[in-house]
């Protein structure tokens, strides 16, 4: 027989003059089979047989502190191999040993995998060198040379790990092409918080209803499952034609248990895709599944056409983003604000809002690109951009007109944790030499409710320096009265929704009086956002709102179309003269 060595990363099998070679046990009840292989392992390996089920299990008891791998027959008589390799995974003791089946039946191969066999090796046995490769391979993984064992199952859910189950995908892919195999990803909303509101065990427990659900699921369609992290569980499965159904059911477990206690599910799904690997699949089905985070009306979402061309466009403008600011593509537009409770309406400031004309995709909706950039934490470069044009804008206009309009700006919830951000509005203040109260600030309600205090301390610091700060998009979040109470604020910014249909909808007219109730509670002023028509302004004006912006007046328009509403306002000042 020739000699000759097979890499396997930093390991390499080498002839069997290596002092105490790995022990493997070969189990078939056909002796040619067992000949073939012994032909093929016996000069790297010591090799023992057994010719069927129960032998095996007698050998595997005898020798299990010195056997590196068991190369299974799946099909023999007295005990099969499926019964051989269930006995060995379910005992403690011998359920470190690798098993590598041995099959010519592709449905038996996934099953095994499924039961915890760490590979497959197909019938007949005419692929030599890949035999010795497998077999190294394995018992490299088993016995530590990597980072993890290839048996090795997640202690809570009896899934795999990532790392076998990535494995054991590709395996799927590469040896069983024509599968039609699904990608799904499914998470836990705000796991962190519900293990800090309901202990670790109340979360351990939720975990293992989803593993348990989830192994039954993959009792009935062919598939392998892993928990991939704390809250997200990956699933790679033949295809299936009710994902929403499949949602339910998952849900449906967790509401048995779960009680009071809020747990929500979501689930991003990537359907079959020929010649496409199963990471990127997985990478797609996880795109879905953070597209429906913190959504209440929907928590699943299949991954389709549209989305790939939303994630193509995210990336292109991620790319061009810092080109976009020195080539100055970026414009900030204003908005007028009026105050409603005199005999007319008079304009008491301005909101400062972005616009991107890219030079190739012309003009891009900030609701494709704030988001975009609020996720990935690139949103500062725009805020400052913004709040430098603004600081200067509203320098201009008192120099021109003689009159300072205040402008609100955004601080988002990813400038909460810049630590130079005071500094910087600072500056941006003193260098154009304004008064602080002329450049207002808009943090959502939604940062005040995630970033809690921190972003207090933070805001009660910038009120106490001179800014003055307004909460928008209120009604929009969750807070509580008594978070109310404590939040440092100095203007209210009703969500728009609230005033679409105050016309048509007896509660959302309720609603607005609720919120300017609650600002007189806490001595704010409301502004109305949305304001579209005259009947719009005239609820508003009589139930008490402060301040209005909206279309009724202006769009947001670029600076220079702006200082007509100057001049109308310097107008108006000078009759009352």
């Amino acid at each position: 027989m020739s000699k000759f060595s097979i890499k396997l990363g930093d390991t390499m099998i080498k002839s069997k003059q290596i002092k105490n070679p790995q022990l493997v046990l070969v189990v078939d009840d056909q002796e040619i089979n067992r000949d073939v292989l012994g032909m093929i392992l016996d000069d790297y390996y010591e090799v023992i047989y057994a010719e069927d089920g129960l032998e095996a299990l007698e050998k595997i008891r005898e020798y299990q502190d010195r056997l590196s791998v068991i190369l299974l027959d799946l099909m023999m008589p007295k005990m099969d191999g499926f019964t051989v390799l269930e006995t060995v995974r379910s005992d403690e003791v011998l359920n470190h040993i690798p098993i590598i089946v041995l099959t010519a039946e592709k449905n038996a191969e996934l099953r095994a995998l499924q039961m915890g066999a760490a590979d497959f090796i197909t019938k007949p046995f005419d692929m030599h060198e890949v035999i010795l490769a497998r077999v190294g391979r394995i018992i490299e993984l088993s016995e530590g040379r990597k980072l993890i064992s290839a048996a090795e199952h997640d202690r809570l859910t009896m899934l795999y790990n990532k790392n076998f189950f990535f494995e054991y995908a590709n395996r799927i892919y590469q040896y069983h092409s024509e599968w039609k195999m699904d990608a799904i990803v499914m998470n836990i909303e705000q796991f962190h918080i519900i293990n800090a509101l309901n202990g670790r065990e109340f979360g351990d427990n939720i975990l293992r209803i989803i593993g348990n659900e989830i192994r039954a699921f993959l009792g009935e369609t062919n598939g392998i499952a892993c928990r991939f992290e704390a809250d997200r569980f990956d699933i790679y499965c033949r295809q299936w034609n009710d994902y929403q159904g499949l949602l339910d059911r998952f849900q449906a477990k967790i509401d048995e248990f779960s009680g009071n206690a809020n747990v929500r599910l979501r689930m991003g799904v990537k359907p079959c895709q020929e010649n496409v690997e199963p990471v990127v699949l997985f990478d797609c089905a996880r795109a879905a599944c953070s597209m429906v985070r913190g959504n209440s009306m929907t928590h699943l979402m299949i991954y389709d056409e549209n989305m790939r061309m939303k994630e193509i466009l995210g990336q292109r403008l991620q790319n061009d983003l810092q080109t976009a600011v020195n080539e100055h593509q970026f414009h900030v537009f204003y908005q007028p604000k009026y105050s409603i409770q005199g005999e007319e309406p008079r304009l008491i400031s301005a909101e400062a809002l972005i616009r991107w004309k890219h030079p190739e995709l012309g003009m891009i909706s900030p609701g494709d690109f704030i988001p975009l950039f609020e996720g990935n934490g690139q949103i500062r470069i725009v805020d400052n951009f913004v709040w430098a044009e603004a600081a200067k804008q509203i320098a201009l206009w008192r120099d021109k007109f003689g009159i300072t309009l205040p402008v609100s700006v955004n601080l988002s919830r990813v400038d909460v944790f810049d630590p130079t951000l005071e500094e910087r509005l600072v500056h941006l203040i003193t260098d154009n030499n304004l008064d602080f109260k002329n450049m207002k600030l808009e943090v959502t309600e939604s940062a005040y409710t995630e970033n809690g205090d921190r972003l207090i301390a933070l805001i009660k610091h910038l009120r106490e320096i001179g800014f003055e700060i307004e909460m928008d998009d209120f009604g929009s979040g969750y807070s509580s009265l008594n978070m109310l109470s404590s939040m440092p604020i100095d203007i209210l910014k009703m969500d728009m929704k609230f005033v679409r249909n105050i016309e048509h909808s007896e509660t959302d007219f309720r609603l607005v009086e609720l919120v300017l109730d609650i600002a007189r509670y806490l001595k704010v002023p409301v502004v109305a956002e949305g304001v579209e028509n005259e009947n719009q302004l005239e609820l508003l004006r009589n139930v008490g709102c402060d301040i209005v912006q909206g279309f009724y007046f202006s769009p947001p328009v670029p600076a220079e179309n702006f200082e007509r509403f100057i001049v109308s306002e310097m107008e108006l000042r000078k009759k009352e003269a």
